[in-house]
């Protein structure tokens, strides 16, 4: 959260230009989700509102068919009636929904009946061969590295997240599955997608069937999923290191000191903590508040989960932790593993879970196979009701550049073709967005955020955040009728950065020199990386970050139903978790992908307790014929990278809203080249 990039270019950086490239996939799933709601829905109109200096036609008009929220006929009004408008908004505001208004989504397993088993039988025996799965098999998944939010295909390695989830949902009610076998090594992933697959694993369980855990290695994050589990395991060798949390801030103003570099910094939001990153040499106070406020979250809601998970005091678990325990045997002695056993071990065990003679081999099915199991096979087939799921995961550009891949950001014209998909089509009921952002291009970003507040006009529209939506990601969801969060979700991050490079001494030290002929007061602008800003270019500077901000703030306080002095005191840049979020407005609920489509469902009249379909619109990507025809070989593969990178170095457009990003403000049709990178991006792309 706290990395910078340091680009040293005077035009907007981060062009990131990789797509998906997307259709039609449904996927079903066996949804029953019990309304655990504890309050009748408040019908009350609640009031959306901007500034007066907000064009109105930058937002969709005042509809009665807005879900969740509609527009008051005062938020257009002039000043003459601002004490009126006023009050409505508080009255809007106070109004709002609370958590415990919103179905839980919570899982529950129902065995099936003996007709249905039969069927099921049935459909198993005329599966396609890589479908069909031993009696008694053990399930058994790898989770380590990054874990995605999208979809992965057969030819896709990595781990995708949906698909982790609907393998527990498959094998709860899967008659040849006995239980699943967890390797838990390494996660590089947010706390989200930990709490998500953590969910999953409490609802298997309700099946009677087992979980086991096997840690090669035991981190925090490692120890805080396979708690869930009913065994754990360690190999008396384990890596382990349980010894609490910590958050890191990097700052690169002495750097810049000793190479020349003057960073020319405008910070909008007292918390956008990039702006401290380049141009202070220690942490500032606010980010020093943000900082401490996300680790205590995060540092509680792990000794929380984990003592009561594990039958223990919180403070027997904090005094374990400060104790600086080194030796793995203590893990048992204190009952927060089962044993210190060996894989094969382990596996040994589990013959004898399953009634598998000690001579034979435990049948097994992996991660990879048992995700081409359809749903049909296991009767899991949905309802009529269909819901439209579209994700958008990873930085945001506005178009896709001919020499990206498919698949690592979200294009906004990709997207906003998607989501014209379902709105144009009344065979959904509602749709879903997930989003997994950080943020990126601001102009996609309004462009998605338009296209999303069509389609709640049409049809209900939540927003399930996964590990971050900030920035950018934040700005899709606020577009939403409920946005959903889970309890560590990165938040908000409502400012603006706007900066350039001076280069000048560096040129000198280097011997480089660069002249401009200019027409056009600030014509040079963006151009002269070689010289401070002029103050009259400064101040044009400042004034086009603070428009960016406000435009940035007045739209998320329209979208929010909220008054605009109210979200100022939650923008400023705050990076907020999730559950700090709801509680201040920022997100509607607490709870994972389940508990969104509960909602969606509520919001469309569908009863909680019938299934529906979920259409996902978001292909699987890479495809094969994309693999033979992309990369190729190692040494294409390697420069093209290379020319990705440097085209990202070399040049941009439009402005960046991004969680601790650095947003450029540049002219729209306007690039200018960094002569240096241009001159190795010239020769590269002679080869």
């Amino acid at each position: 959260m706290s990395k910078v990039l340091l680009l040293l270019h005077s035009s907007p950086p981060f062009p990131f230009t990789t797509a998906p490239i997307l259709h039609h996939r449904a996927t079903t799933l066996l949804l029953r989700a019990s309304t655990l709601s504890k309050k009748p829905p408040n019908l009350s109109s609640s009031l959306t509102l901007f500034r007066k200096a907000t064009p109105s036609s930058s937002f969709v008009s005042p509809s009665s068919s807005f879900r969740c929220r509609t527009l008051s006929v005062h938020a257009f009004d002039s000043d003459d009636s601002k004490t009126e408008q006023e009050e409505e908004k508080k009255e809007s505001f106070h109004a709002k929904k609370s958590d415990e208004d919103y179905p839980s989504g919570e899982f529950d397993f129902q065995e099936i009946g003996a007709w249905n088993r039969f069927l099921v039988k049935l459909k198993m025996l005329i599966a396609l061969p890589w479908e069909r799965v031993r009696k008694g098999s053990v399930l058994t998944m790898k989770l380590r590295g990054q874990i995605s939010d999208q979809l992965k295909s057969r030819f896709s390695s990595g781990l995708s997240l949906p698909q982790i989830c609907e393998n527990f949902i498959k094998a709860a009610h899967d008659p040849r599955v006995s239980g699943i076998y967890l390797h838990i090594d390494g996660l590089n992933c947010g706390w989200a997608k930990v709490e998500e697959i953590r969910r999953h694993i409490f609802n298997f369980k309700k099946s009677g069937k087992f979980v086991v855990a096997y840690l090669p290695a035991c981190r925090e994050k490692e120890y805080y999923l396979a708690s869930a589990c009913d065994d754990l395991y360690l190999p008396p060798s384990a890596y382990f290191s349980l010894y609490g949390f910590t958050v890191q801030a990097a700052f690169l103003a002495g750097v810049f000191e000793n190479t020349g570099v003057q960073p020319e910094v405008q910070r909008i939001g007292k918390y956008k903590s990039a702006g401290d990153q380049l141009t202070r040499k220690s942490m500032s106070k606010e980010n020093c508040e943000m900082l401490t406020a996300i680790l205590d979250n995060i540092y509680g809601n792990w000794l929380d989960k984990v003592s009561s998970t594990k039958g223990k005091k919180i403070e027997d678990i904090k005094n374990f932790i400060n104790e600086g325990v080194y030796k793995v045997e203590r893990l048992r002695e204190e009952g927060l593993i089962t044993n210190l056993c060996y894989d094969d071990e382990v596996i040994s065990m589990l013959k004898e879970k399953v009634g598998v003679q000690k001579d034979k081999v435990l049948p097994m099915v992996d991660y990879r196979k048992y995700s081409r199991v359809r749903n049909w096979t296991l009767g899991l087939t949905g309802g009529r009701d269909l819901i439209a799921i579209i994700r958008a995961s990873g930085s945001i550009s506005r178009v896709r550049s001919p020499l990206s891949l498919s698949g690592s950001g979200i294009i906004g014209e990709k997207l906003i073709e998607k989501i014209r998909q379902a709105r144009e089509s009344n065979k959904y009921k509602a749709a879903i967005i997930r989003i997994d952002s950080p943020g990126g291009d601001a102009l996609a970003s309004d462009l998605m955020w338009r296209e999303i507040r069509l389609l709640a006009q049409s049809k209900p529209v939540i927003a399930s955040m996964s590990d971050v939506a900030a920035s950018g990601g934040y700005y899709m969801a606020m577009a939403a009728d409920t946005i959903v969060a889970e309890n560590l979700t990165l938040t908000g991050s409502i400012g603006v950065v706007t900066g350039k490079f001076s280069l000048g001494k560096l040129y000198e030290k280097i011997g480089f020199n660069k002249e401009i002929i200019s027409r056009g007061k600030y014509a040079e602008l963006l151009a002269a990386e070689q010289r401070p800003l002029r103050p009259d270019e400064a101040e044009l500077f400042a004034k086009s970050a603070q428009n960016a901000y406000e435009q940035f703030r007045d739209k998320a306080a329209f979208s929010r139903s909220m008054p605009v002095d109210k979200m100022e005191e939650i923008a400023q840049g705050r990076v907020w978790t999730g559950q700090d979020a709801a509680s201040r407005g920022l997100a509607d609920a607490i709870g994972g992908f389940s508990r969104a489509v509960a909602i969606a469902k509520q919001k469309a009249n569908i009863p909680q307790d019938r299934q529906v379909t979920l259409v996902e619109l978001s292909r699987p990507s890479p495809t094969l014929p994309e693999i033979l025809s992309g990369v190729g070989s190692s040494v294409v593969g390697v420069e093209r990278t290379l020319k990705e990178l440097l085209q990202d170095l070399a040049f941009s457009k439009g402005v960046q809203a991004r969680m601790d990003g650095i947003l450029f403000q540049g002219l729209e049709e306007a690039s200018y080249d960094n002569p240096i990178l241009n001159l190795i991006r010239d020769y590269l792309g002679s080869l």
